[in-house]
Parts: structure tokens; sequence; C-alpha cells
């Protein structure tokens, strides 16, 4: 396989161009913009390849170690980076494009897919299938004691729970803990806040009966932990994609069908394992974005739909 180069960006961007980085905008490379978080390095490592496996004649450049939605997003304005490994639509939606948020999945979808576009003349593709949000989170044996596959389950006995949340979310607008009792009407019976990496052990060795934290974090697998159902929607969706601009997609007419590949390719429970397998079993994004590809046979047996032939694309003009 073609070697991939990483880029470990160690400075906040200032509006000038990265240093080394001038075969983004000179046809080079194609430069993947990912993050500083485990989740976002594993699916930059996963584009990378993939990108490599099929486009051999291409080069790839990973540029890491970013710390929020927003500086990548600098990096592909500044024509510094060519894609982002993940974008997620709840923190994009009222994040870079300042919208109001909406607990409707297909409605943030579709707003970020025209607003990328119109704003930034970026192209928000299909999910990868996963979305990585909040969510309440029991042992297993507390979930089948109980009887719990849902959060409404919680109301009967909520007035005896020991609940760990997250310091941030009490006093969130729109989905913290005076939107909840109200959609859901109860409260927990007493609520401690503490670091979200702290939470799953918490849980876990019975100090908490129930915590919040993220689906997608890959100690739930470990713990075997059983996620409760937001089933009056209380979170908004969050679900990941990558993003790309529209020159390299133009400019890599084959680029398009690589990473739809992906579209519905990595599960919630699939992301779990993947971060486990590094934050955990320390082995490097790499490697388990490696192990992951050579296990699906990088999905080369997968039918795609041109994005084009899609009602939300089929009117990006500037998109051949």
């Amino acid at each position: 396989m073609k070697k991939i180069i990483t880029v470990l960006l160690i400075m906040m961007l200032t509006g000038c161009q990265l240093p080394g980085l001038s075969s983004a905008k000179s046809g080079g490379n194609i430069v993947v913009a990912s993050g500083n978080t485990t989740e976002r390095q594993i699916n930059g490592e996963i584009l990378g390849q993939m990108i490599a496996h099929y486009m051999p004649d291409v080069g790839v450049e990973i540029l890491a170690n970013m710390g929020s939605s927003l500086l990548i997003l600098q990096t592909l304005e500044s024509k510094d980076s060519h894609m982002s490994s993940v974008m997620y639509t709840g923190t994009s939606l009222t994040g870079e494009l300042g919208l109001p948020a909406t607990t409707d999945v297909d409605e943030a979808y579709e707003k970020v897919v025209t607003g990328f576009y119109d704003a930034f003349d970026l192209v928000w593709f299909p999910s990868y299938g996963f979305a990585n949000t909040y969510a309440f989170m029991v042992t297993r044996e507390f979930a089948e004691t109980h009887n719990l596959s849902k959060i409404s389950d919680l109301k009967s006995i909520s007035s005896n729970l020991r609940a760990g949340i997250d310091t941030g979310w009490i006093d969130r607008d729109g989905d913290g803990y005076e939107a909840f009792k109200e959609i859901y009407d109860f409260e927990f019976g007493t609520l401690l806040p503490m670091e979200i990496g702290l939470v799953y052990s918490a849980v876990q060795s019975g100090d908490m009966d129930i915590v919040l934290g993220y689906s997608t974090d890959g100690r739930i697998d470990s713990y075997d932990l059983v996620l409760l159902e937001d089933d009056l929607r209380l979170f908004p969706p969050y679900d990941a994609s990558p993003v790309v601009s529209v020159d390299v997609l133009n400019e890599y007419p084959e680029l398009e069908g690589v990473l739809l590949k992906l579209e519905g390719a990595i599960s919630d429970s699939q992301m779990q394992r993947l971060n486990k397998r590094s934050d955990e079993d320390k082995v490097e994004p790499t490697i388990v974005a490696q192990e992951f590809l050579e296990a699906h046979n990088y999905f080369e047996d997968r039918m795609v739909q041109p994005l084009k032939e899609r009602e939300l694309y089929k009117d990006m003009e500037g998109l051949k």
C-alpha cells in the first residue's frame, strides 16, 4: 500500500496557509483533515487507506491533531485540506452553520448538506452509519433486572437512581437537565456531575446506577453497558459523515465512488469496538483502520449510488 503521510498540526490557524501543505492547492496529494479524538483519527486513516487502495497513483496526507470542527473547516476553506474525516450533523448545524438545533435526523442531515454546499462549497456525504451523541447507559445486569430498554422505562424507579452525568450537561440549553425533566417528566434521586471520562467506570463498578456518556465510546463495549433509547428524542442527532471539497471531487471523479463505499459501513457498535481497539488495546489508529478495511476487503463488492442521482444532491451545479 502506498505510504500515507501524517502531518501533526500543533498550532492554531491564523488565516495563513499551513507550512508544507501547498500541495493541497496545487493538485498534488489529497489532504484529509483529521482531529485530536480517537474517532476522528481512525476515520481519517480509513479514508486515507481507502483512497490509497483504490487510487494508488494519488498521494494522501492526513492532517491530524486539530481540536475542533471549526478548525477543520478553516483548513477546508483555505484549501489546506480537501476533506474532513468526520463531521457531526448536530455539531455543525448549530456551530458552523449557526442554525437552530433539531431532533429530527432527516431534517438535520438535509440542512447540513444544503448549508455546507451553499456556504462553503463543500459536499456533506451520507453518514458512515454511526452517530456519536449523548446517551444514558446502565449495566446489562441492571437493565435486565429492571426491564430497561429506553429512557422512559426509568420513570417508575427514577427517585431511587444515582445518576453520574457530564459536568457540562446540567446547564446546556435545549438538551440539558431542565429540558430532560420537561420532556421525560421525571428527575433522578441523586445527580452527580463528573468528568465524562469517569462515568463509564462509575456505572460499571456500581458507584452509579446510570450515567450519561457518549454513544460510541469504546468502554461501552468493554464494560458491556446497555444504551437506553432516547425514545422522546431529547438529544439532537450527531450522525457522522465525511465532508469533501467540490474542487477535489471534480479533480478526481473516482473519489466520490470510493468514499460512497463507506456509506452505512460503520455502525454505532462497530465504532465502539474500533475506539476500544485504539484507546484500551493501545493499537495505533493506522493499524485499527487497516484491520477494519482488510476484514471487509475494502468494501470492494459494495455498489454505490452516485450523489447526483439523489434528490438532495441533484441540483449541486458545481459538482460534475
